[in-house]
Order: C-alpha cells, then sequence, then structure tokens
C-alpha cells in the first residue's frame, strides 16, 4: 500500500508544488493537494491548516508544505495537536527532521531551494523512518 501524502502551500510554493505532485504520483504515492490551485497571492493559513488537520486525523500519512520561507507554514501547522512540522531546507535536515524528531509534515522554503533540491528534501523526508529509542522519550514530551 502506497502512502497517502497532503500537499499545500501558497503562491511563492505554487509551482513547486505542481511539480512535486507529479513527482510523487509517478512514484506511486496518493496524494492530495489541497492548494493553492493558481500562483496568486493568497494566505498560507488557508491550505497549511487542512493539510495539517489531514496528517492530524491520520487521513494521511505524512504532508507537504511549500511557502516562501517556510517558517509561516511551519508555524501554522505546529498548532495542530499531533503534528510535528519541521522546516528542511537540504537533505541532511530532512533527514533528521524524519530520524530524531519523528516529524509528519515537511516545510519547504521555495525561495531559497531549486526544485530539484526541493524534490530531493521531499524524496528524503518520506524515504526517512523514524529512529525512535531515546528520541522517542523526547518526542512523547512535546505536547502540551
Amino acid at each position: 500500500m502506497s502512502k497517502k501524502i497532503a500537499i499545500g502551500g501558497d503562491h511563492a510554493g505554487f509551482e513547486y508544488k505542481a511539480e512535486i505532485i507529479k513527482y510523487l504520483s509517478s512514484a506511486g504515492y496518493d496524494v492530495k493537494d489541497f492548494g493553492p490551485y493558481s500562483n496568486a497571492s493568497c494566505d498560507y493559513p488557508d491550505f497549511a491548516h487542512p493539510v495539517a488537520l489531514a496528517v492530524e486525523n491520520k487521513e494521511f500519512d505524512l504532508g507537504v508544505l511549500l511557502c516562501g520561507s517556510a517558517n509561516g507554514v511551519a508555524i501554522t501547522a505546529n498548532k495542530h495537536q499531533g503534528v510535528r512540522a519541521g522546516l528542511a531546507w537540504n537533505t541532511e535536515v530532512a533527514t533528521l527532521v524524519r530520524l530524531h524528531n519523528d516529524a509528519n509534515v515537511v516545510c519547504v522554503p521555495a525561495r531559497f531551494v531549486s526544485l530539484e533540491e526541493a524534490i530531493e528534501i521531499v524524496n528524503t523526508f518520506l524515504t526517512t523512518e523514524f529512529e525512535g529509542g531515546r528520541h522517542q522519550l523526547r518526542v512523547n514530551k512535546i505536547p502540551c
């Protein structure tokens, strides 16, 4: 069974999102696009909240959010209990947010990475498993 991936962002991440959806679909992932559906200026919380809620409710295995800096979508997604959104600007960070933090949403800064780097970041995030062990103890302390 393929992993179900929720994806969204804002106008700054729109073009990358479209290409990442093509990549993920061709790789066999079940992907749902939560918007936006054009590059017209929009508010990232309108799209980050539905992605985070879908992951929080376990309707999707993992989420991908893209905006200019990725900070706005990360802050928004992390308002949801059970969501651990990690900002990743390279594959090393993408590995660590999964391996050590059990992040279930990756936030990619579209204005600071190339499309090729963004795809590599997302692929690394989706194919890395949580290490558990001592990291599980730390992750257990995150919820308020």
